[in-house]
């Protein structure tokens, strides 16, 4: 692509990154708990009982509730803590492909959860090293603004990747634009912010000769060679919104009531007294004089005067307050399709299917996520056997087993499991056995426990499994 043609790529999609970035460092923020009755404290939550200057209303005191973290880290651990069992239905290339994926697969699985609650959608971008491995990583969302055809199929036509960088002679930032198609990569960079200084990077990439590998000069530009565009979207939703919005409201109200009700405590605890014809000379000779004698002396001429102390203090309305924190807990936990901790804490002997009925909520909002997630996997898995050399690796059929990790009643399940042995086979049986947590590993050692007892220990059992080839002949 030429600097000119880049240019405008960047100004038409600006507007369209800028707004999906507030959008995820609003997320953020919120997933770090700075929400924003913190704003005045730069995101910290703090305690400040004479904030302002009202004599009535001087606590300004500003905490924050972190729910949007607790509701998306239960989805995130309730569907990666488990990795989905990957099936191609061949054995050898499902452990290749398990290895390709390597250790890490389940928590980069739960930074992409993570991240498309946050921004409505996770990238993941995948290359082949200098080693000739499959590598793939996770790209902050902030950095990709994808470009999508403008039929129904709304395929992936180039992606841009936008990101800073540190210049170590000058000190100073500045930004790299990578634009990506099926066939490459060209990279930019520029200090303005109306790219009018946007040059190419000649250096970026390194130059190798195929014959000898040395290295024989630098380039903005890399054939990549994987056939598609190495970026993998995981949508959250259909319309790629971020959790936050559905809630983030009632959060703020939460925050705002309960900030309101701790500055009402604070506050009353400051009573002003109302003097009328007080007889002393000052201020000071009447905070001595209280403090010494425990009374002080007013001007009192009787009848209707009024002279006097009053105090003057500050009605909290406990119940009306309670109540709407609650209400408003709620609807938080309602809207956001996740569950109250305190739910588990209230009825610590639930039944499976109590357990199951508060997980329903949650469960409605993760099949959405899998539903998603499973075609982009189903990408990334194509794109490792691609490399591998699998000849269908486009058409060949990909089955993905998702798990839950949830609380559930073991002693119920087990007595379940008890119940209907005898009617089940012994694969059914080690997958609800659940005690167990990993069912071929508990077939296989089964297994081996019956060779082992009619085997090894019982030589007669032995040859009459094998046939009985070891007995002696009879005439």
């Amino acid at each position: 692509m030429e600097i000119k043609q880049m240019q405008d790529l960047l100004k038409a999609t600006d507007k369209r990154r800028n707004r999906f970035n507030h959008q995820f460092q609003r997320s953020l923020r919120y997933y770090k708990n700075e929400n924003d009755i913190t704003n005045r404290n730069n995101g910290e939550s703090k305690l400040n009982e004479h904030g302002k200057d009202d004599i009535l209303r001087s606590a300004d005191n500003r905490v924050s509730h972190n729910f949007h973290e607790l509701l998306v880290d239960q989805e995130a651990g309730y569907l990666t803590t488990v990795p989905p069992d990957i099936d191609v239905q061949d054995d050898s290339l499902n452990d290749k492909i398990t290895d390709t994926l390597g250790d890490e697969f389940k928590l980069r699985l739960n930074q992409l959860v993570v991240d498309a609650a946050n921004a409505g959608v996770g990238w993941l971008h995948y290359w082949i090293d200098d080693d000739n491995q499959f590598r793939y990583g996770i790209v902050p969302p902030s950095q990709i603004t994808p470009i999508y055809s403008s039929d129904l199929n709304r395929k992936l036509l180039a992606v841009r990747r936008t990101y800073q960088q540190l210049n170590p002679e000058t000190g100073k930032h500045f930004s790299i634009h990578e634009y990506w198609t099926d066939k490459d990569c060209t990279v930019f960079k520029s200090e303005l912010p109306n790219y009018t200084d946007l040059e190419l990077c000649e250096d970026w990439f390194s130059i190798y000769d195929v014959s000898s590998g040395a290295e024989t000069g630098t380039s903005s530009k890399l054939n990549h060679g994987l056939g598609k565009i190495p970026f993998i979207p995981f949508s959250k939703n259909k319309y790629e919104l971020p959790d936050l919005k559905k809630y983030k409201g009632l959060i703020d109200v939460y925050d705002n009531v309960y900030n309101g009700f701790v500055n009402d405590v604070d506050d009353i605890q400051q009573v002003i007294l109302i003097l009328t014809n007080y007889g002393g000379e000052s201020l000071e000779e009447f905070k001595k004089t209280l403090k010494e004698a425990h009374a002080i002396k007013v001007d009192n001429v009787g009848g209707t005067d009024k002279s006097g102390v009053d105090k003057l203090t500050i009605d909290i309305p406990v119940e009306a307050r309670n109540t709407l924190l609650e209400s408003t807990k709620a609807d938080i936990f309602t809207y956001g399709e996740g569950i109250d901790p305190a739910d588990f804490k209230n009825d610590s002997n639930a039944s499976g299917t109590a357990i199951k009925m508060l997980y329903s909520t949650l469960e409605l909002k993760t099949g959405t996520t899998e539903s998603y997630f499973t075609d982009s996997l189903n990408t990334l898995i194509r794109a490792i056997m691609n490399w591998m050399g699998v000849s269908d690796a486009d058409s060949r059929s990909i089955n993905q087993a998702w798990h839950r990790n949830q609380v559930q009643n073991d002693l119920e399940k087990a007595q379940t499991v008890s119940q209907v042995a005898q009617y089940s086979s012994e694969e059914a049986i080690a997958k609800a056995n659940p005690i167990v947590d990993d069912w071929q590993q508990e077939l296989r050692d089964k297994q081996d426990d019956i060779v082992k007892r009619d085997g090894y220990d019982n030589p007669d059992a032995l040859n009459s499994l094998n046939g009985g080839e070891d007995d002696e002949p009879t005439e």
